[in-house]
Order: C-alpha cells, then structure tokens, then sequence
C-alpha cells in the first residue's frame, strides 16, 4: 500500500481508526464498531480507495478481554493490487452490520462466523447456520466451548430419511 493512500484514510476516516499499524507491507486498521458500515462502503466504492474484493472475513475470540470478539476484514484492490485488513472489537450482545450488499461473498462468510462464533450480523439476508445443523448447541470456535463437544460421550447417529 502506497503513502499517500494512509494518508487519505487519516484524512477521510480518522475519527473511526483507533489504531493503523504497518506491518511488511500491509495496512490493518481497528475502528469503532459504530462507523465500520459507512468506512467499509467507503473503501468499497471511493474511487480514490476502490478495495473491491472481500478476500475473507472471519472472527476471533478473545476470551477473557472486553470486549471478546473480534471480526476481520481482508480487503483487496483490484486496480492498485494492494491489500487491506480492517479488525472491529465487540462483545457477545453487540451484533455487527452486514456486508453483504457490498460484497455478496460476506453473505456465506458472516454465516459461516456466525455459525463458528455466534457473532451476529444484523440485516443479513439468511442468518442461519451453514456448516453445522440448526440443532446443533454452542459455537465451537468459541474459546470456552468444550474441546471434545458437550456429547462427546454419546455414540455418534446416523439419521437417514426413510425411502419413500
């Protein structure tokens, strides 16, 4: 990433960046959770920012710290070929606003956090589980979620549907 897009983040975003680091090239900014929507459909349709691409988007739990969780964001410019990482912090009744209006892949991604960590994304066209079944109980990448599964001692079942 190139100096003088840091300095149009400072300039346009500043009162939402709590922190920028550089780090080996690449860019992280941790912002505050009320501003991320406006600063990420910023950075999506500016046209001096144009991070087109949502590479990823996953959470991290923190347990123990205030807040706990943690929702990154890895976005690429396709015309500038850079990258850039955004981290918001909140905690287990905060929920985050989607992005899936401004990329369709955060669509499966905010299910997939949701599903693994339990973090909410509000407004989300199909917030659902996508990996584990509906019934499933906890989130397993939770830090304080069992290694072996709260039914680790129940043999495992196949339910299959009877043939009609």
């Amino acid at each position: 990433m190139n100096r003088e897009k840091i300095e149009v983040l400072k300039r346009k975003f500043g009162s939402q960046i709590l922190s920028l680091k550089e780090e080996k090239g690449e860019i992280t900014l941790l912002v505050k959770l009320e501003g991320l929507k406006n600063l990420l459909k910023a950075l999506r349709y500016d046209d001096e920012m144009a991070y087109d691409m949502l590479i990823d988007l996953c959470g991290v739990d923190y347990l123990g710290e205030d807040p706990r969780f943690e929702v990154v964001y890895l976005l690429r410019s396709l015309r500038d070929g850079d990258r850039l990482r955004i981290k918001v912090r909140l905690n287990e009744d905060q929920e985050i606003e989607t992005v899936s209006d401004l990329w369709r892949a955060a669509e499966w991604l905010e299910r997939e956090t949701y599903d693994m960590f339990g973090i909410r994304f509000a407004n989300h066209p199909d917030m659902r589980r996508i990996l584990l079944p509906d019934d499933f109980n906890g989130h397993p990448l939770r830090k304080d979620f069992p290694a072996e599964g709260y039914d680790f001692d129940k043999p495992f079942e196949v339910k299959l549907e009877e043939e009609s």
